[in-house]
């Protein structure tokens, strides 16, 4: 279990490849709505995240990979926490000692949409320097080369929106889709997928057997005009969190990259 710690406050963490004082960055716990806020943060290795919750209602942060479970503390902190969900106020950290993606969510609310991620990178990548502003000209198809045969169509709408559907398999080899619309901030764009399920082939499709459940996060960054990556957090059991490189494969006639 990756290193967790009690209470609110700072680690000072000596790591010998890192030189620079590791940083706490906070995430708000329900409140006013069910999510976390902010949802998506991006951290530098030895880093640490505090979850404050002040809300009326249970909630906890449960790792999709059941690296840590906080609330009151977090399990097996050695001070006695919990991380079973709990009214506030309660507050939990976790220090981050590696880079990857780690998604968590709110054991109560995840089928709510309540689920967030923490993107952890090495040397001074908490900033988001190394992505660029999100424009029209990132729409089109996107893929990894090492994994052709799946990969998203992107499209960048006014107002800081965005739609963005991964065509891809099940983790049992079926074909799915998921995505959703979502917004942009910037240099990073968050959709709250949705998966599309129920429907057969003409003649036999039937509109009213179509469902589209929550699916998980997905969030796009981009290096270039013609590469960046997805990083995904499912709440549906199998799927997992992780990251994905992509490559431009197509790019609409008429937008430049710029």
């Amino acid at each position: 279990m990756r290193h967790v710690m009690y209470g609110i406050g700072f680690a000072v963490l000596s790591l010998a490849a890192v030189h620079v004082k590791a940083a706490n960055h906070e995430v708000h716990v329900g409140g006013a709505s069910v999510r976390f806020d902010p949802q998506d943060i991006t951290i530098d290795v030895g880093d640490t995240v505090t979850w404050i919750s002040s809300s009326a209602q249970p909630h906890n942060v449960h790792a999709n990979d059941d690296s840590f479970r906080c609330a009151t503390g977090c399990d097996g902190d050695g001070h006695g926490g919990s991380g079973a969900p709990q009214t506030g106020p309660w507050s939990a950290t976790v220090a981050f000692p590696h880079a990857g993606t780690f998604g968590y969510r709110c054991d109560p609310h995840a089928a709510y949409g309540m689920v967030g991620t923490v993107h952890v990178v090495e040397g001074g990548g908490g900033g988001g320097s190394d992505f660029v502003p999100i424009t029209q000209s990132f729409t089109g198809a996107w893929y990894d080369p090492t994994q052709s045969g799946h990969g998203l169509f992107v499209e960048v709408l006014p107002g800081n929106g965005i739609l963005a559907w991964w065509f891809t398999f099940t983790p049992d080899g079926q074909q799915a889709w998921f995505g959703n619309l979502g917004t942009i901030a910037g240099d990073t764009a968050t959709i709250e997928a949705l998966k599309t399920e129920g429907g057969r082939w003409i003649p036999n499709f039937d509109p009213a057997n179509i469902a589209q459940p929550g699916w998980g996060t997905l969030t796009l960054r981009f290096t270039d005009c013609n590469h960046g990556e997805v990083t995904f957090s499912s709440t549906v059991p199998g799927w997992g969190s992780g990251r994905m490189d992509l490559t431009r494969l197509t790019q609409p006639a008429g937008l430049s990259c710029n």
